[in-house]
């Protein structure tokens, strides 16, 4: 298209054209060609400043992933290394419980392993003033009537959560 406004503005500047109204639709043209270039021109240079506004929200996302990814990965090395602590405090614990376990009947056991797998790790707890220790619940006056004049081997378990009550002198009893 400018090569086509060169060959007629040469044309026209040559005076070759000699029709008044051929070379007025053609300064018209020129002038309209003139305007849509203007208009381009203006087009192009918003598209390029929002390329640039992009490019640089670009490149601060990314710095964002690369300091988020960062923070993930210190994160995850720090909950490794907690997990390994915890993992070797639980093999010190489980080989602490082997002689404690000694010695108590297989099937009281099994029900405290049970219990302690179905509880969140929780099989047993302390009954202390006249409260189950496992779910915080108080214990109603039958129910302690009941276990006081329980054999003090009767394994004693909570009405509410199932686990195993142990009795001690705190309990209220």
């Amino acid at each position: 298209m400018k090569a086509r406004r060169t060959r007629d503005q040469q044309r026209m500047d040559q005076g070759l054209i000699t029709n008044p109204k051929d070379l007025e639709r053609m300064q018209h043209e020129l002038v309209s060609l003139e305007r849509r270039i203007g208009s381009l021109e203006d087009d192009e240079l918003e598209v390029m400043a929002r390329l640039e506004d992009a490019q640089r929200d670009l490149d601060d996302l990314e710095r964002q992933l690369a300091e988020a990814d960062t923070a993930l990965a210190e994160l995850a090395a720090a909950r490794d290394e907690k997990t390994a602590d915890i993992d070797a405090r639980l093999l010190d614990v489980e080989a602490q419980r082997g002689p404690s376990v000694e010695g108590l009947p297989t099937d009281l056991l099994a029900l405290y392993d049970k219990l302690r797998a179905s509880k969140g790790g929780i099989g047993a707890a302390e009954l202390r003033a006249r409260e189950c220790g496992g779910c915080r619940l108080g214990l109603d006056a039958a129910e302690i009537s009941r276990i006081r004049s329980a054999p003090a081997d009767d394994v004693i378990r909570c009405e509410e959560c199932s686990r195993i009550l142990v009795r001690t002198p705190e309990s209220g009893l």
